[in-house]
């Protein structure tokens, strides 16, 4: 009982080291390789080839192919990357996770690893107290993060050493054993929230002897399929296309984990060989991680003719949301923990907040009466509210200094489109006096066509810079203000209309004003 309990211990443990090492492992990686990271996905639109490569290069890097997942959401929403390359990063990234068997097997399973791991503890704390808030101290916290990993997988093994004699897994190759090994690897991923940890957890077990070499893959092929039902719950409630690339995700998972179950025998059979001529270690674990890897490969192999199909039934699901223009189209929580992503994504949803604004402005411009905004107005107010969400729910802490500054930029052109918007709304209806003679027509006319001038360029990609000088519609404007009071004092116009025209051409003029200092400010962010 004493031994049971002891083993117990040590395997909560070593668990609980291994998940905390990988966590920090990843976060470090992730800020230290932020840049490296966004350049090999944006680059990664030319081919299969590329988009694959970049996939497994980059999980491979930060050890964690959620995180790449979620960056190929997070290009695809800033439309730096398409669907269907980001389909084939997701595939990649699932071959670049086996790094991580090949790890263990190799290294973490192999060798005494606190000689190593307790070094890298100590040295990776120092690199994160001396270099916080920067690269040196994101690669401080992988290193310390990676000490910790090692450390885990020494008390797994342990653990599983101590329950070799009084735990007795599935061992059987009939149907109902080989379902119950699936379901472990399945549970364990689910509930672990992590098919690495899952996946370190078989190796050891296996390298212990507590269960044999095909009773293990079938776990392994567990894990696999419960990380697609970890990327199912992450789509849930996500942008259109995070539910496309978490859906691709899936049927790449369960279509390579059901083609390995029912070849597993020959499988296993062809990688005893395949290892003897790779002249690899003949233990369990580095079998396991050869299968690991192959499987994958075999799926990219499957998916290899099918992949445009997908990509075509993929973009016709989930346009609901596309076609609620207050939904937002952007922002998407999976983006949250990359702060690079999350404000990608915020840059695109301000920008379209912008263009709703700016459409109000025209509408105003046109002659439309609050009524006919209200349409507008609602989506706009519904989408501040999800921008100021989205902004709460970012993790701030790990904005560098750089993106801090991003972010209060990107928060002032919201208040400008906002106050835009607020400013057409005052404007409207923007008609002339009934009783305004030639001069005052002519001078409304002038100030409304300079005025939609200045609408049209910021309307346009890449306006140019002249084109959003306001100094013409501000000679209109004191011209047309200077008229209007002329006609009052004439008697003309009556007072309370010129009370009320000053008012709409002056909220006009201050909405387009404020469009202007938004798109000047948002193109300087984006050339950035």
């Amino acid at each position: 009982m004493n031994n049971l309990w002891q083993s117990s211990s040590l395997l909560v443990g070593g668990l609980g080291l291994f998940l905390m090492g990988m966590s920090m492992m990843t976060d470090g990686l992730k800020l230290a390789a932020g840049p490296a990271l966004h350049n090999i996905l944006s680059n990664a639109t030319r081919t299969r080839w590329h988009a694959l490569g970049s996939g497994a290069l980059v999980t491979a890097m930060v050890q964690s192919s959620t995180a790449v997942g979620v960056a190929a959401i997070g290009f695809v929403n800033a439309g730096l990357l398409g669907l269907a390359p980001a389909v084939w990063v997701v595939f990649g990234a699932n071959v670049g996770t086996t790094m991580t068997s090949w790890v263990v097997a190799l290294v973490g399973l192999k060798f005494k690893v606190e000689a190593l791991a307790l070094p890298l503890v100590g040295l990776g704390a120092l690199m994160r107290m001396t270099g916080e808030h920067q690269r040196r101290g994101a690669l401080g916290t992988a290193l310390a993060g990676f000490g910790l990993l090692f450390m885990g997988i020494g008390l797994l093994q342990q653990a599983f050493v101590g329950l070799a004699d009084q735990i007795h897994l599935p061992q059987g190759t009939d149907a109902v054993s080989v379902l119950a090994q699936l379901g472990i690897g399945l549970m364990m991923t689910v509930l672990m929230q992590s098919s690495s940890a899952a996946m370190t957890i078989t190796l050891a077990a296996a390298q212990s002897g507590l269960i044999g070499p095909q009773g293990a893959a079938a776990v392994v092929i567990g894990a696999n399929i419960g990380s697609a039902v970890t990327t199912a719950l992450a789509g849930i409630g996500a942008t259109p296309n995070a539910r496309r690339t978490a859906a691709a995700h899936v049927i790449f998972n369960l279509l390579t984990g059901t083609v390995a179950l029912m070849l597993l025998p020959w499988l296993m059979g062809a990688l005893s060989t395949a290892r003897e001529a790779l002249e690899l270690p003949p233990d369990p674990a580095t079998k396991l991680a050869l299968f690991h890897t192959t499987f994958n490969l075999l799926g990219v192999v499957l998916m290899w003719p099918l992949a445009d199909h997908l990509t075509r039934w993929l973009l016709q699901r989930f346009r609901e949301r596309e076609e609620d223009e207050a939904q937002p189209r952007f922002l998407d929580d999976n983006v949250l923990a990359v702060p690079t992503l999350a404000l990608d994504a915020l840059e695109r949803e301000v920008t379209r907040f912008g263009q709703l604004c700016v459409r109000m402005a025209h509408a105003a411009l046109s002659g439309a009466t609050p009524a006919a905004m209200v349409s507008d107005q609602t989506v706009m107010t519904q989408l501040d509210a999800a921008v100021e969400a989205f902004v709460e729910r970012m993790s701030r802490s790990a904005l560098t200094a750089q993106g801090s500054e991003r972010l209060a930029e990107l928060l002032r052109i919201q208040r400008y489109y906002e106050t835009c918007a607020r400013q057409a709304l005052a404007a409207a209806p923007l008609q002339p006096p009934a009783a305004a003679n030639a001069v005052l027509m002519e001078r409304h006319q002038a100030f409304v066509a300079a005025t939609q001038a200045l609408l049209s360029a910021h309307d346009e990609p890449t306006p140019a810079d002249t084109a959003l000088d306001p100094q013409a519609m501000e000679q209109h404007y004191q011209a047309l203000k200077a008229a209007v009071l002329a006609q009052a004092a004439a008697g003309m116009v009556p007072l309370a209309d010129m009370e009320t025209l000053l008012g709409r051409y002056s909220a006009l003029r201050r909405a387009v004003q404020q469009a202007l200092k938004a798109r000047t400010r948002l193109h300087a962010q984006t050339a950035a």
